[in-house]
């Protein structure tokens, strides 16, 4: 559920003898953000990031083309497509990275144009029905139909705003960040398989997931198998190393 800052809250249960996360118990909002980073590109994800929080080469590709004079482009309009690659629409609000509206939506969105059987189409389109066409073609009344292109990225994700996953349960999230529906017999076979025996070492922490926290996430999640130790407990760590 989100906090009273319009952030979500996730609670973490910490094992303090090897100070990692075991699992977080999450809502699904929680989870919709997590499966929200399959709708970035890969122009996005390295726009998000910056070029020096990339793991490997990629940074480097985005960086050049960004600095590529214009002396050799062959088109802006496809390097912008690259270095800003249309995200999907989603009206999920507990997306923090991707906005929530990248497109007009074309569900709400009206044009018209005069499709008189006696002419091809004129091309002149008018946002406001009953027009009369600048070809003379007669009153612009049929309203035109919307059409991605093939293959193109520009997707509609949750626009309903009700997300990905039902909200009737509780949710754990792994470490690394893998989502399996929670419930009492499936806590203790997780605590068994991390050979826990010493409950009093276990320690519950709750904390707030932001843009922030977000970035954080997201580059962890590419970088990591331990993506929740990583971000909630990375300060922790340094101090007991210290």
């Amino acid at each position: 559920m989100e906090n009273a800052d319009n952030k979500l809250t996730l609670k973490l249960l910490i094992d303090n003898q090897s100070n990692k996360v075991l699992f977080g118990e999450a809502s699904n909002d929680v989870v919709d953000f997590i499966f929200s980073l399959l709708a970035l590109p890969l122009g996005a994800v390295t726009k998000l990031l910056a070029k020096d929080a990339m793991v490997g080469s990629i940074g480097e590709v985005y960086h050049s083309l960004s600095k590529l004079n214009e002396t050799y482009i062959l088109s802006n309009e496809k390097v912008s497509s690259l270095l800003n690659p249309p995200l999907a629409s989603t009206s999920i609000k507990t997306n923090f990275l991707l906005p929530p509206a990248t497109h007009q939506n074309t569900k709400d969105r009206r044009l018209y144009i005069c499709l008189n059987p006696n002419y091809w189409n004129c091309g002149y389109v008018s946002e406001v029905p009953g027009v009369s066409c600048p070809s003379g073609h007669g009153l612009m009344n049929t309203e035109a139909k919307f059409a991605n292109p093939v293959g193109s990225t520009v997707v509609e994700v949750g626009s309903d705003g009700k997300g990905y996953v039902k909200g009737v349960v509780t949710y754990s999230v792994m470490d690394d960040l893998t989502v399996v529906p929670m419930s009492t017999i499936s806590s203790i076979a997780l605590l068994n398989k991390f050979q826990i025996k010493d409950l009093g070492s276990l320690e519950e922490k709750t904390v707030s997931i932001g843009f922030e926290e977000g970035l954080k996430i997201l580059r962890a999640s590419l970088e990591t198998k331990t993506v929740l130790t990583d971000v909630f407990l990375k300060k922790k760590n340094r101090d007991s190393k210290a």
